[in-house]
């Protein structure tokens, strides 16, 4: 289907150079779809040129094995924006969400498991087994999370209050300072509304480790650990690093059908996030072409962007260009040498592209049976604990931390982070009747282990085995169902899905690297130092995950300006 639907012809090449485009996309993933769409409803020319045979970037399904079909990088919805939903109206061109309940399940050796979900009593009763006073605590702590999800959520769907960069009209100096002003005043009464000690806690979180904020909350090390995956997800970093706690806060900010912080599977996979972005782009006028690598970008004598050269060396001629690639793709690989300001590509290529990410997605035979659960809530078609994210060798922090030192040493963890998820349970339409798709992300694998390399079969093999043995642990003959499967370890999502470094946000979201600091400091409003060209990509504010709020920000800064010319 993908294939038929955006296979690239030399005639679509053809109609490509023929004419001067309004905006030229580098990258098919879902924020170039996103902003293609916005920019081709404002009236403009859109081509959207992607290296690939598939539209998506990460957010895409593949079927690998004949009958599975794997959203083979990212796995879960909940942080696409609901502006974005709702404005390009992609439940009518398809999307349909699946709700998880109960949404997470954490397995003890011990015997004991723990779920959780949106279900409040579930929670409590769940909670209870470990601790009561935490079953006391769990409300609190997800009331004080909303209320800050609910003072950020303004400034996700915005663009920065950044200074104008360059000479500009007095009419654009005002306007910017009058934006400016609206934007402080409406920080300023949401901080009002919260009160003084919201906000001190608020900005507690923001700057302490995961584990500080959540030995505050809680005494139960499996509630803690459930909670801190969020915190670490993507990461090289610790529960112990300081700021891991707003990646916690990043992880809850979205939801699903209107339910704050639910995780959902996708029908048909997380590529259908993208194709009925692309639906709604194609719509609107916007063109997508595959397999159209961009090897360069073309820039006139006066020192602005006039297009971009195809590595078979079609030139595509725009004023306009924007780039879903990482920053580090962007600057350094597609801009010619000396086209830049030196600190502005110093500062692009000292950003942290690390990544301690491996994916692996695969084909079963059965579900896994959890030996905690002595059958007492397993079923052969599933039960409460295949629904929803479940956590594998993280029953403390500690367990987590010691995984991540290993990686930090050069070594892939001896004992893996692993997030299992189990789609085809909710969403029939991706594996055959009886059979299974299931997604582990895991951490932590440094991009270039010290005691081997990932171009080595019989590494790359030990690995997954490990990641495979460990589960056998949770759950007895896990292995043995495995038909076949899929790897990508922090090389493989750089040359294949164009990550820098494998880092699945496009750059590390510390707190040095968010909001007016995103990609770099100076430079957070989609624009850059090259006139017409923009960012709109994970590396602009306000960062990674499937939320499609930085293409529809590009998309408006974009609008503005060609409005002005």
């Amino acid at each position: 289907m993908w294939r038929r639907q955006f296979s690239s012809s030399a005639t679509s090449i053809n109609v490509l150079k023929d004419k001067k485009w309004d905006a030229v996309i580098i990258g098919g993933g879902h924020n170039g779809l996103t902003a293609a769409a916005y920019l081709a409803r404002g009236g403009l020319s859109v081509a959207v040129l992607e290296r690939r045979h598939i539209i998506g970037g990460a957010a895409i399904t593949e079927e690998l094995i004949p009958g599975f079909k794997f959203s083979r990088c990212s796995y879960l919805q909940s942080l696409l924006r609901p502006s974005v939903i709702k404005e390009l109206e992609l439940e009518k061109h398809g999307l349909k969400m699946l709700a998880r309940n109960p949404s997470s399940f954490t397995p003890c050796l011990d015997g004991k498991y723990l779920l959780l979900g949106p279900d409040k009593e579930l929670n409590r009763s769940e909670i209870s087994k470990f601790s009561v006073n935490d079953a006391d605590a769990y409300p609190r702590y997800e009331s004080q999370l909303e209320s800050f999800c609910k003072f950020l959520d303004p400034i996700l769907d915005s663009q920065t209050p950044e200074n104008f960069e360059g000479t500009s009209s007095f009419g654009d100096k005002m306007k910017n300072k009058l934006y400016k002003s609206s934007f402080w005043s409406g920080c300023l009464h949401r901080a009002a509304s919260l009160g003084q000690k919201e906000m001190v806690d608020f900005m507690h979180l923001l700057l302490s480790p995961a584990s500080k904020l959540l030995n505050n909350w809680f005494e139960s090390d499996v509630l803690k650990a459930t909670l801190a995956t969020d915190a670490v997800i993507g990461s090289m970093a610790s529960v112990h690093t300081p700021g891991s706690a707003y990646v916690l806060l990043h992880h809850v900010m979205g939801e699903t059908n209107g339910e704050r912080g639910i995780w959902s599977y996708v029908e048909g996979g997380m590529g259908s996030v993208s194709l009925t972005i692309s639906h709604a782009a194609k719509e609107a006028g916007a063109n997508i072409i595959t397999n159209a690598e961009v090897s360069q970008l073309l820039i006139g004598d006066s020192g602005a962007v006039k297009g971009v050269l195809l590595k078979d060396g079609t030139e595509i001629h725009s004023s306009v260009v924007l780039s879903n690639a990482t920053p580090h793709k962007t600057f350094v690989e597609l801009v010619p040498n000396d086209k830049l300001p030196d600190d502005f590509l110093r500062s692009i290529k000292n950003c942290d592209y690390a990544s301690g990410t491996t994916k692996i997605n695969l084909a079963v035979d059965k579900l896994p049976q959890f030996g905690c659960c002595n059958n007492k809530i397993s079923h052969l078609n599933g039960g409460p604990e295949h629904t929803g994210t479940i956590h594998i060798g993280s029953e403390s922090m500690e367990e987590i931390h010691a995984a991540c030192q290993d990686a930090l040493n050069g070594i892939p963890s001896r004992r893996p982070v692993i997030e299992m998820t189990i789609p085809s349970v909710l969403d029939k339409t991706i594996s055959p009747p009886g059979k299974h798709v299931i997604n582990l992300f895991i951490q932590y694998t440094p991009y270039q282990p010290s005691d081997g390399s990932w171009q080595d079969t019989a590494y790359r093999e030990s690995f997954a085995k490990r990641c495979f043995s460990l589960i056998d642990e949770y759950a007895p003959g896990f292995s043995s169902s495995v038909i076949g499967y899929d790897m990508l370890t922090p090389p493989d999502l750089e040359r294949e899905i164009g990550l820098t470094g494998g880092n699945i946000f496009h750059g590390a979201m510390g707190l040095d690297s968010l909001f007016l600091m995103r990609p770099v400091k100076g430079w957070s409003n989609y624009r850059t130092p090259l006139q017409g060209l923009y960012l709109c990509g994970s590396g602009a504010h306000p960062g990674g995950g499937v939320m499609g709020a930085p293409g529809r920000n590009a998309a408006h800064v974009v609008l503005n300006d060609v409005k002005k010319k």
